[in-house]
């Protein structure tokens, strides 16, 4: 039956179509209705016939010169050859004859959008709102949104789609916007209060409770956000932005086997995803079980290959088992994508020089303080390096550096002090380490650290009493 109506509707519409050619080309004719040439003009719009279209529309308005409705279809095809103006002066008349056609209005802001007229958009659809009820007032407020995103009026989007779900709380389109638009603007909580009213009538609304999850997860009241997703997740088991959201969660309250398991469900459920990867990869890395982590990372890598970042997440689990070699790697392939980042030359310095290649850790840490001389990381690595391989001179030298370009932190002083100790230079040592002492005593596990064998020293011992007795170290 069916198939029937279709085959009547397209002989109707080669008949109407050969009746127009007729009326074109001066020959006899059948009468063509009003609703005939929208048809038509319908018909060619369809096709992308904007031509044909358009003269369709001048001829039926030559016979009913009257019709807002063609004078509206005229406009529409204006609008699409950017003719932004006629298009405006057309509607202005339609308006005359018949002032309550949603059109009207959607084409009018339509055209001063294209002319940069937001102002003039926003006017006119703010009094059309008190024109019009139910599903075309719903409309309106849709443009209005859409008009204030253009006019950077992020708040008054949040207001519309507000609007909206007040009025229709299961609008799809509204639910999925505000979404967005309340993490942009930062209105959790009126987004909590719209949404938990919503949930209270259609508690089987997996996108409300969704976007209430998403609100609480904005105010970072992480366990309310799992509990809602848990309410979106039980409605729509597919539902996998709820997954990766409440994963994100879980890594928030370092809860890292609960955040894998909702993030495997991800995988499960939609196309691989680097950052699904390299999500489950963390949560490996922060339990300490890096040969996982590593796994995830490098699937990863298999999916975003130029990522410098994941590489060197690689490295760093690597290095974390004391597998210099295998990080060195991993490594080159970071700084094959990106050369100069800090992190990279750093940890290469340290694989560098647990290799005992301490040459070619100066060189990398040496570039990091080159690239960031404030950088009290770079410097520190820098100095530890040239100590452990015994440059005594040179460590002073980049000591009395640093604290020239790290505005005088006295870590450093510690750090010349080892130096004079290794160096035989007792009496110099204890007065750099005096000086250190004096202005940051909290810093000495790390010059014991680099000599635990100091302790021994009963000078050393003496000064640390003092300052012990003084000052809380």
């Amino acid at each position: 039956m069916r198939e029937n109506q279709y085959r009547e509707d397209r002989e109707g519409l080669k008949e109407l179509l050969r009746q127009y050619q007729n009326l074109k080309n001066g020959r006899t004719h059948a009468f063509l209705e009003e609703d005939d040439f929208e048809r038509i003009i319908d018909h060619f719009d369809e096709k992308d016939d904007l031509p044909e279209a358009l003269e369709a529309a001048e001829t039926g308005l030559s016979q009913f010169p009257y019709s807002s409705q063609l004078m509206i279809k005229k406009a529409d095809l204006l609008l699409a050859t950017r003719k932004y103006r006629e298009a405006l002066d057309i509607l202005e008349t339609a308006e005359l004859y018949d002032s309550s056609d949603l059109n009207l209005y959607i084409l009018k802001t339509d055209a001063y959008l294209a002319l940069d007229q937001q102002a003039k958009a926003v006017e006119l659809l703010e009094a059309a709102l008190e024109l019009f009820s139910g599903e075309e007032r719903i409309d309106l407020l849709f443009e209005l949104a859409d008009v204030y995103d253009d006019y950077e009026e992020f708040d008054k989007v949040f207001d519309c789609l507000k609007l909206i779900l007040e009025a229709e709380p299961n609008n799809e389109e509204a639910l999925y916007k505000i979404c967005f638009w309340t993490d942009f603007t930062g209105r959790n909580e009126e987004s909590i209060r719209l949404h938990q009213q919503i949930i209270e009538d259609f508690p089987f609304s997996e996108l409300a409770w969704f976007n209430l999850a998403a609100a609480y997860q904005g105010l970072k009241l992480y366990e309310k956000a799992i509990d809602a997703y848990q309410y979106a997740v039980a409605i729509d088991e597919k539902f996998d932005y709820a997954y990766r959201n409440m994963g994100d969660a879980y890594l928030r309250l370092r809860k890292y086997k609960e955040a894998i398991e909702v993030l495997e469900k991800v995988l499960e459920l939609t196309r691989p995803e680097d950052v699904i990867y390299e999500a489950i990869g963390h949560c490996y890395h922060r339990m300490g079980n890096y040969g996982q982590a590593r796994f995830h990372y490098k699937k990863a890598v298999h999916l975003n290959p130029d990522d410098s970042k994941l590489h060197y997440k690689i490295a760093v689990t690597y290095m974390l088992e004391e597998q210099w070699q295998s990080a060195v790697k991993q490594l080159e392939n970071a700084m094959r994508i990106h050369r100069s980042v800090t992190e990279y030359n750093l940890a290469m310095g340290e694989c560098k020089m647990h290799l005992n290649q301490f040459k070619d850790a100066i060189q990398y840490f040496g570039m990091v303080v080159r690239h960031k001389p404030k950088n009290v990381a770079g410097w520190e690595a820098l100095i530890r390096c040239l100590l452990k391989a015994g440059f005594f001179e040179e460590t002073l030298e980049q000591c009395d550096a640093a604290m020239k370009a790290t505005d005088g932190k006295p870590l450093f002083l510690f750090y010349a002090s080892t130096a004079l100790f290794a160096s035989g230079k007792s009496k110099e040592a204890l007065l750099k380490l005096e000086e250190a002492m004096a202005k940051a005593p909290r810093m000495l596990k790390k010059f014991i650290e680099l000599n635990p064998a100091i302790l021994q020293n009963p000078q050393v011992v003496d000064i640390l009493a003092r300052y012990k007795k003084g000052k809380k170290i």
